[in-house]
């Protein structure tokens, strides 16, 4: 099955979704940090409470560390997020004298991606949160999801990591697709495409998918 096989069809299955900026760099920075190894519902409390507490990120970066742990400790893991964040927002301020991360709309992708992947505790997932969602960049983020499903379709070896599957993944899928692929293949993987349990006989990739059992590979 081709990638573009796949796009269609998860395309007709779950529709094609037209991007629209979901907030400005920053906060999509500092909420991808918050999802790391939680739960989208105890991320997006932490987000909340963090914005609630301070008003403004310049104020976070004033904060100490105790401090933003206190705030965000309804989302895991506050004592290693609470400083990463902290050194994040001094970092860009350290590099831009300001907070602002829309120049990066204008720099050359892998500028971007580099200057990025320069902050303290910022990978590749990361990475493509901010510069897809926030700027609209083709950038595709590769979460347990997308990890997976490319993994059982045969678009990845079993063998790459998920810091690798970013690149391979990036040079086989158009970058107008993106988006769409990102999307798509999130939400196969929670309704069908399970990591216990799949659903293969209700899967509209069954018929191409050569770890579907059921299926005609």
């Amino acid at each position: 099955m081709t990638i573009d096989e796949i796009i269609h069809l998860l395309g007709q299955e779950y529709g094609i979704p037209q991007w629209r900026e979901r907030t400005d760099p920053l906060s999509e920075l500092i909420g991808a940090i918050l999802s790391q190894n939680t739960s989208d519902v105890n991320s997006k409390r932490a987000f909340e409470r963090l914005a609630s507490t301070f008003g403004s990120w310049d104020r976070v970066v004033e904060a100490s560390p105790d401090q933003i742990a206190e705030a965000i400790g309804c989302g895991g893991l506050s004592r290693i997020k609470a400083p990463r964040i902290k050194a994040i927002l001094e970092g860009i301020l350290e590099s831009r004298s300001s907070l602002d991360l829309g120049f990066l709309r204008e720099l050359p992708l892998p500028e971007a991606k580099a200057w990025l992947r320069a902050l303290p505790g910022v990978g590749p997932k990361t990475v493509g949160c901010v510069l897809l969602f926030a700027l609209g960049k083709a950038v595709l983020p590769v979460d347990t999801h997308v990890y997976r499903v490319s993994r059982r379709l045969g678009l990845i070896d079993s063998r790459v990591t998920p810091e690798q599957a970013h690149q391979l993944l990036e040079e086989i899928v158009p970058p107008e697709a993106v988006y769409q692929f990102h999307l798509n293949m999130l939400a196969h993987g929670r309704r069908i495409c399970k990591a216990q349990r799949p659903l293969c006989d209700k899967c509209v990739l069954g018929e191409g998918c050569p770890t579907n059992p059921i299926g005609k590979a």
